[in-house]
């Protein structure tokens, strides 16, 4: 993480010592929180329409932070530590993280797309781990907070950065670009996510290919070929492209530069080949074809850094995921879950479907499906899709829960019949049900949008299924 005296963060973040005797004091690490707060840390008050950090700042200094940064009109600044007067100290937190991923200078890889983005993240950096010193983004750190904080928290000596963006609006992704100044940009895809913010598909196109803004001349751009919008928006008149920036698309359809030739699903997850890796197969432990999609734009980043292909094979093997992405948990009694509960979007919950759908079981495969938000005027309608998109072949019965999704019961209730879908408003009444129907041989889909904690079901059925096999 970053260690720098107080003079030099100052400088780095455009700011003012309020007393030049502090300009030697040591700080180790930023904060923005003041219940994390470390031995040395500077502490970041943040501004926000409900809460003023610098109602923590004196706190902080107290509980241990070596300095604060201080928005000058806010007031006095505290005693009992150093202090760095800056005009706005969000402004002042991102020059700072800006001035240091400079100064550290490893080759970054931003990722961004609508789904996938998290999964496809962590492939990348398990593929460049294995000759490289990675960085990567913790959780959900990847907007105009946790990005900054991501860098800051970065050694010295990493080789190279993998950070993920997030947005809710346009201008997000750009500012983030910039301040990472990215050598490689990946978009994964385009899905309905943030509808209800930006309003049309080819709007989202546009704010994901704002992550070419800061990518550094020259720099690849490796995005999903499959979707038409994003060569549409490249296309444009006024879209800005970096000098010399270069191109790579992946996806399913065989006009990309990569795509599969061979899929095979089994119980560790999904072995394929790809038009550019045809020996050895790889293997993903992951299930789902949509994830040997996102394997193909992370084995293009490991590519451009020259990973051979024994360590791509090697890296796949040692994936590790970021929490809630298609994660299977078994329980004691021998219960299958799928644990999606991370986030929702109809394209993101038909991948989730087909998982299910795809895998082999000796019971019943059961959906549990939640609300998704943020989709906008339209949000019945793509609930009812999703509805329709279960193939009652395939999925032995369906619980929703939320107001929305009973509009996903509604649909599916005219292809399953009678005693096959129910729809649920109640967490407890939903818990009840589940237990009362689940046994040993089933396997069970939880897929929501993060608002509705859908995992806490999942817990709850893991935990009666566990005290019920003793």
């Amino acid at each position: 993480m970053i260690t720098r005296t107080l003079e030099t963060i100052a400088v780095m973040c455009g700011g003012e010592l309020s007393s030049a005797q502090d300009k030697n004091i040591e700080i180790t690490g930023v904060v923005t929180d003041s219940r994390s707060i470390s031995p040395a840390c500077l502490f970041v008050p943040l501004v926000g329409e409900r809460f003023d950090g610098h109602a923590y700042a004196a706190a902080s200094l107290a509980a241990g932070a070596a300095a604060t940064l201080w928005q000058r009109d806010r007031g006095p600044a505290p005693a009992g530590g150093g202090v760095i007067l800056v005009e706005d100290t969000l402004a002042a937190l991102q020059q700072l993280s800006s001035a240091y991923l400079h100064e550290i200078a490893p080759r970054v890889v931003a990722v961004t797309g609508s789904n996938g983005k998290t999964t496809t993240k962590d492939i990348i950096t398990a593929l460049l781990e294995t000759q490289f010193k990675v960085h990567k983004t913790q959780g959900n750190f990847n907007n105009h907070i946790g990005l900054p904080l991501t860098v800051l928290s970065m050694d010295p000596d990493v080789e190279i950065a993998v950070l993920e963006m997030g947005m809710s609006s346009r201008g997000e992704i750009a500012l983030l670009s910039r301040l990472a100044a990215p050598d490689v940009a990946v978009i994964t895809n385009i899905g309905e996510s943030h509808l209800l913010q930006l309003g049309s598909r080819k709007e989202i196109a546009r704010a994901k290919l704002e992550i070419v803004e800061g990518l550094q001349p020259g720099g690849l751009l490796i995005y999903n070929g499959d979707e038409p919008l994003l060569a549409e928006v490249l296309a444009e008149p006024g879209f800005r492209a970096p000098e010399g920036l270069r191109t790579f698309r992946f996806g399913q359809s065989e006009d990309n530069g990569d795509y599969p030739t061979g899929v095979m699903a089994h119980g560790g997850g999904m072995t394929f080949t790809s038009h550019l890796h045809a020996e050895p197969a790889l293997t993903l432990p992951l299930p789902g074809q949509h994830n040997v999609i996102n394997a193909l734009a992370a084995l293009a980043v490991a590519r451009h850094y020259g990973v051979s292909a024994e360590n791509m094979v090697e890296g796949l093997s040692g994936l590790k995921l970021t929490g809630m992405r298609i994660e299977l948990i078994e329980a004691a009694s021998g219960l299958v879950m799928l644990n999606d509960a991370y986030n929702a979007s109809p394209t993101s919950m038909r991948a989730a479907i087909d998982v299910l759908q795809s895998m082999k079981c000796s019971g019943s495969r059961i959906a549990v499906l939640g609300d998704m938000l943020e989709l906008g005027p339209d949000e019945v309608l793509f609930h009812r899709q999703i509805g329709q998109y279960l193939d009652p072949g395939l999925t032995d019965e369906v619980y929703t829960f939320g107001p929305l999704a009973a509009h996903i019961a509604e649909a599916a209730a005219e292809r399953f019949g009678d005693g096959r879908v129910f729809a649920f408003n109640d967490k407890e009444a939903l818990i009840h049900a589940l237990t009362a129907k689940c046994s040993m041989r089933d396997i069970v889909l939880f897929k929501a949008s993060r608002g509705m904690r859908l995992e806490e079901v999942l817990h709850r059925l893991r935990d009666y299924s566990t005290d019920d096999s003793n």
